[in-house]
């Protein structure tokens, strides 16, 4: 990971003036136990199938994935100075952790593995994503999901 001190000047300067709402703490509602959870992925780490229209900087769409998406199927567009790409070369758990979920599963650790998981452009701002946002808690109700990993990168 790239320190800011590290950056070249324009890119720290943009960065820091990105600005970063702030939320209320307090969870919406109330739900079941972890145990009894259908779990979903939202990732900002810019991934897509193959197949896919690949991200472009600043893009606030998002890719959709299911569940049983073969990992070799998944690449990643994320392109940014102060991103190292290794980990998810190694293993595309480190930021979609789709087999993490699926192993906490069979342990009975988590109630469900969601049927589809999403992923965004992470250099999007918070701003431009909302919509979207909200377009995905849609789906992710369809699919009866009340827990979601956040899979910022």
């Amino acid at each position: 990971m790239v320190r800011m001190t590290d950056l070249p000047d324009y890119e720290r300067e943009y960065l820091l003036e990105v600005p970063c709402p702030t939320f209320d703490s307090d969870p919406w509602v109330a739900g079941p136990p972890v145990a009894e959870r259908r779990v979903a992925i939202i990732s900002t780490a810019g991934l897509q199938r193959r197949e896919d229209r690949p991200f472009v900087r600043d893009d606030a769409d998002y890719r959709v994935f299911h569940k049983d998406t073969d990992s070799a199927d998944i690449v990643m567009s994320h392109v940014s100075v102060n991103f190292d790409r290794t980990g998810f070369q190694q293993d595309l758990n480190v930021v979609f952790p789709v087999e993490r979920l699926k192993e906490l599963e069979a342990e009975g650790a988590i109630g469900s593995v969601a049927d589809y998981h999403y992923s965004f452009m992470g250099s999007t701002t918070p701003d431009d994503m909302e919509p979207l946002v909200r377009e995905i808690a849609g789906y992710l109700r369809e699919d009866c999901v009340d827990a979601v990993l956040l899979a910022p990168v």
